[in-house]
């Protein structure tokens, strides 16, 4: 009986022995080290893929980013349903004037367009406030001269001068502008200008000539009683052939009738 009890011990020692027990003895300290540091570590990694499949895709929607549509060129009125729609909000960051874009239309947006966003996120836009309009300054009295450059400086460019013939103004000043004083325009808009010429009939004015064909330029000249005199050639690829790119006199310039007015004029070779 003695012997069948140590049998049965035997038995229950050797059930007892595993894998794990035959690399790392019951006992031993390679045994509780590795207890002591593998259980932690398996308990950061299941932590990590709960984290990482689970509860951080809930809190910041990972995957639910979408390529962010363009809206500009588009009136805000339009497209402030689309944007509700996506799920996002919009603010406006600034105005800004465009010439040929009406107000309230979508200049810029931040983020630009194809930007992956997500849902709740503020759009902002940089709207047109359409084309600045700019008053005509009172140009009476004044000399060629001097109502070109109040143009200039109103951010106005001088347009065509018409000629009158008054014995009761002023010879050679500015009698009005058309339009007139006081009027508002786009930025850069020409304003015509009628001058009294009186009774002299010896001076004119100098016209733009840079910019056109020299056919156009000639012809400019002689409705200002002026004539074409040296014309220079000089390659310039930027324009096409025969363009007026210098002209001897200023804009605005008082002259003689028939003085000569030297020009370059662009070639390509």
């Amino acid at each position: 009986m003695a012997q069948l009890r140590a049998s049965r011990l035997n038995d229950k020692q050797s059930i007892g022995r595993g894998f794990l027990t035959d690399f790392l003895p019951y006992g031993t300290p390679q045994r509780r080290l590795t207890f002591w540091l593998g259980i932690p570590i398996l308990i950061l990694f299941i932590v990590y893929l709960l984290m990482n499949n689970w509860i951080l895709p809930s809190i910041t929607r990972h995957g639910t980013e979408f390529p962010l549509p363009d809206f500009t060129n588009q009136a805000l009125t339009e497209v402030q349903f689309a944007v509700e729609d996506l799920g996002l909000s919009h603010e406006v960051a600034s105005y800004e004037y465009s010439p040929g874009k009406e107000k309230g239309i979508i200049l810029n947006q931040f983020p630009i367009a194809g930007t992956k966003v997500k849902r709740d996120r503020v759009i902002k836009f940089v709207l047109s406030q359409g084309q600045k309009l700019l008053p005509i300054p009172d140009m009476a009295g004044r000399s060629v001269r001097q109502a070109m450059l109040d143009l200039e400086a109103t951010g106005l460019i001088l347009g065509e001068i018409a000629w009158a013939i008054s014995d009761t103004l002023p010879e050679r000043v500015v009698v009005f502008s058309y339009p007139a004083a006081g009027t508002e325009i786009p930025l850069g808009s020409p304003v015509n200008l009628m001058v009294n010429r009186g009774r002299a009939t010896d001076f004119t004015y100098m016209p733009k000539l840079t910019g056109l064909t020299l056919t156009d330029a000639e012809k400019r000249l002689e409705d200002k009683y002026l004539k074409l005199g040296l014309v220079s050639y000089r390659i310039d690829e930027n324009y096409l052939p025969e363009t007026v790119l210098e002209q001897s006199e200023a804009e605005g310039n008082e002259l003689d009738v028939n003085t000569e007015i030297d020009v370059v004029v662009s070639s390509t070779e």
